[in-house]
C-alpha cells in the first residue's frame, strides 16, 4: 500500500528549545551577514549556546542567481566582516566544484535498452529505458 504525501509529512512545531533572534546586516553590493542569537523560550538570550553567523551573497549562473550561503567563524560583526570575503570566495568555489561534478553525472548517464544491449550486427533491441 503507497502512503500519501501527507502520511509522510512531519508536524510543522517549532521547537521552542531551539529559539534565535535574526538580525541581518548587509552593505547593499556584496551580501549579508545574519547573526543568529540563541533565545529561551520567553525571548530572552540564552547564554548556554554561543551566537552564529552566516554569511550570504550570490553569483549569476548559467540558470539564473545562484545564492550561496555559509557560516562565519566569528565573535563580533567586525570579526564576521573582515572574514566575509575569504570564506565567501570558498563558498563559491565549493560550490562551482558542486556544479561540475553534478553535470559530469548527468553526462555520464547512459541509456540502456531494455533486455542489455543487443548483438553487434543485428537489427535492433528492446524498448529505450531511462536510468
Amino acid at each position: 500500500m503507497a502512503t500519501r504525501p501527507e502520511d509522510r509529512m512531519t508536524e510543522p512545531d517549532m521547537n521552542a528549545a531551539d529559539l534565535w533572534l535574526e538580525e541581518v546586516y548587509t552593505d547593499r553590493r556584496i551580501g549579508s551577514i545574519r547573526k543568529l542569537t540563541p533565545v529561551a523560550p520567553d525571548g530572552k538570550p540564552d547564554p548556554q549556546r554561543e551566537i552564529q553567523w552566516i554569511g550570504e551573497t550570490q553569483v549569476m549562473s548559467q540558470i539564473g542567481t545562484l545564492p550561496i550561503t555559509f557560516a562565519l567563524e566569528a565573535k563580533s560583526l567586525q570579526e564576521a566582516v573582515k572574514k566575509f570575503g575569504p570564506e565567501a570566495k570558498k563558498a563559491i568555489e565549493r560550490t562551482v566544484k558542486e556544479l561540475q561534478e553534478l553535470r559530469r553525472q548527468a553526462a555520464s548517464s547512459i541509456v540502456i535498452p531494455q533486455g542489455g544491449l543487443p548483438p553487434m550486427g543485428s537489427g535492433g533491441g528492446g524498448k529505450i529505458q531511462m536510468p
